[in-house]
């Protein structure tokens, strides 16, 4: 079986678009709480508990996507990785 060769997959119910980690390897942390239905102060608050992955440069929070992908078990199902 070969993999999807697609840019993003949609996860979600809300059909929120997860991009590919090689073409954006992070996303904000709105994004991804987004992806979850969380509003902006949920989302900054669930990576403050480290429910989501982050990495830290100077004052900015990013979360890496291939984390997120890897967290939902996208990659596993893809067969991408």
């Amino acid at each position: 079986m070969t993999s999807p060769t697609i840019s993003a997959l949609t996860v979600g119910t809300a059909g929120k678009k997860l991009p590919d980690p090689e073409v954006e390897p992070t996303i904000s942390v709105p994004q991804a709480g987004r992806i979850f239905g969380l509003s902006r102060p949920a989302s900054y608050e669930a990576a403050k508990r480290g429910e989501l992955p982050t990495i830290r440069i100077g004052r900015r929070l990013f979360v890496p996507v291939g984390k997120l992908r890897e967290m939902l078990g996208l990659d596993v199902m893809a067969g991408t990785r």
